[in-house]
């Protein structure tokens, strides 16, 4: 079976930064490209901190990063410092900086390039008018750029098979009581994705925050052959797994300090990932989502419509029951295609190096 092709749009932020990783090292997908848009930091840093990324991954020469929108489409720009750290990617001092000569070049070919236009070329190319294949798009930041792209290019639209994003909640909120902050950072952007009349799979905080990653786990992701014991981490077995978990201690400790997470944090991000190459792990009900665009409590809440209390056809737009929300994961499994991932991340670091 051939991999299905991806565009990812993320704001690499810490577990922005583990489904990038999976994106470019997982046999199931093909990843065409990257785009950055604002959020865990401003559009500068994520900007940055996806291409530094590539590098430090030896990811394909020819995926490129393209930079997106550096605000939202009509409200004021937030950031997470308290989560993320002032850059996005608090404790990952060992990743290449923009000095280094790989990040230079990565630079000079991402250079100019913008978003929507990459997406466009990337589902254009792929697509070939129905000749080849539909492309997947991955959002796991704000939707800005994937509302854009779908706004100025409709014509593409039938080139792409599903959108999948990370965001929002029922009935939960990480920025507000009911607000996930993806969503809450540019409401009417999700909305408009919402309403685009292909399949979209939300993959919402109720979810994300099984996927922990707690103690046992975290020293698997340092040296998978250990014998772990409670309160003592390994020693990591290669600069990857080194740089990984000093920058997933750091969000660990932010979670703890912010939300009160003691088990470990969410990586809510790399459930997106997981989701293309192992859909068979998720489940999925068919509802109708809106996202509340008002200024009271409960600005850019995900309204889903449980009880189907609005009457919609069986179309994938404004009118039909829009979105496929997932409602479990086999966490195990997934953390399983997570530390494969890192295998063969490495691999192909030691290739590089060889």
């Amino acid at each position: 079976m051939s991999p299905i092709p991806i565009w990812l749009d993320s704001d690499p932020g810490h577990d922005d930064a583990v489904a990038i990783l999976l994106a470019c090292s997982l046999p199931q997908v093909k990843l065409l490209g990257l785009s950055t848009v604002h959020g865990n930091a401003t559009a500068d840093f994520t900007f940055t901190n996806g291409v530094r990324l590539l590098e430090f991954y030896a990811a394909d020469p020819g995926v490129k990063v393209w930079r997106g929108a550096d605000k939202p489409l009509i409200r004021p720009t937030r950031a997470d410092p308290e989560i993320h750290g002032a850059n996005g990617l608090g404790g990952a001092d060992e990743l290449p900086d923009l000095a280094d000569e790989g990040v230079k070049a990565r630079l000079e070919r991402s250079k100019g390039l913008k978003a929507i236009q990459g997406m466009a070329s990337a589902i254009s190319e792929t697509y070939r008018s129905g000749e080849g294949q539909k492309v997947t798009l991955i959002a796991t930041g704000p939707l800005t750029n994937v509302a854009l792209f779908v706004s100025v290019y409709p014509e593409l639209i039938e080139g792409v098979e599903q959108i999948v994003f990370m965001g929002g909640g029922v009935g939960i909120g990480n920025r507000s009581p009911v607000a996930e902050f993806n969503i809450l950072c540019d409401p009417e952007a999700a909305q408009i994705v919402l309403d685009v009349p292909i399949p979209k799979v939300m993959i919402p905080l109720n979810v994300t925050h099984t996927a922990l990653l707690t103690s046992s786990r975290h020293a698997q992701l340092l040296d998978p052959t250990s014998d772990w014991k409670e309160g003592l981490l390994p020693g990591a077995t290669t600069p990857l797994r080194s740089v990984l978990s000093s920058a997933l201690s750091f969000f660990v400790e932010t979670y703890k300090s912010t939300f009160g997470f003691m088990d470990g944090p969410p990586l809510h991000d790399v459930l997106t990932v997981a989701y293309i190459a192992a859909p068979q792990l998720f489940r999925t009900t068919r509802y109708r989502v809106d996202v509340e665009l008002g200024v009271s409590h409960s600005m850019g809440e995900t309204v889903v419509d449980l009880y189907r209390y609005r009457q919609c056809d069986d179309s994938w737009g404004r009118s039909g029951l829009n979105c496929l929300v997932a409602t479990d994961a086999d966490v195990p499994k997934i953390f399983d295609i997570i530390l494969r991932a890192v295998h063969l991340c490495d691999d192909r670091r030691a290739k590089r190096s060889s």
